[in-house]
């Protein structure tokens, strides 16, 4: 009966569970750039199996788009976020409170390099030229705060809470003798 309990609280905190908290989350209104999108595929990378671990963000991302429209530089936001999905591959036997930090730091600045040049490209905004790119980059420079506060937070949250959990249940299992019978 005991193991039944653990199996339904591990189900509450599958991964899945919360890619799609986070795809919740990134519907909600919020700050500009502070989303869940670069901690989901970080965790999604990090904990789901590895044939579903850049496709199931993927689509989720896809799927919260829908909702909140597509525009002309999406193939460069869906890039960033596959390549952050395999940052979070090299995550997995290396989940350190230090590599997590570093995954996430260097997820934002692919975000911010790839999808600010996909703007500058397929935008009118800027003038096609490397001073363009330039300007594009630096007009994006106050976004790019709220993108690393928001990846930051998030990854924090979703890495730490499937551990805090995950932990919690692994003691719970040790200490109940109950739990480790049947």
């Amino acid at each position: 009966m005991e193991n039944r309990k653990i199996l339904n609280i591990k189900k509450l905190i599958s991964p899945l569970l919360i890619i799609f908290f986070a795809v919740a989350l990134r519907l909600l209104p919020h700050p500009a750039n502070v989303a869940p999108i670069a901690a989901m595929a970080l965790f999604g990378g990090a904990y789901l199996n590895k044939k579903y671990a850049l496709v199931v963000p993927l689509i989720a991302m896809i799927l919260s788009d829908f909702f909140l429209g597509f525009h002309q530089s999406m193939p460069f936001v869906y890039v960033s976020f596959l390549l952050t999905g395999m940052i979070g591959l090299s995550l997995r036997n290396r989940k350190t409170a230090t590599n997590i930090i570093a995954a996430s730091i260097t997820s934002s600045i692919l975000f911010f390099l790839i999808t600010n040049f996909g703007f500058w490209l397929t935008h009118s905004l800027y003038p096609k030229t490397f001073s363009g790119q330039i300007e594009a980059y630096i007009n994006a420079l106050p976004f790019f705060r709220n993108t690393v506060l928001g990846d930051l937070s998030y990854t924090a949250l979703f890495f730490g809470s499937y551990e805090l959990v995950r932990r919690l249940l692994f003691k719970v299992k040790a200490i109940d003798p109950e739990i480790n019978s049947g």
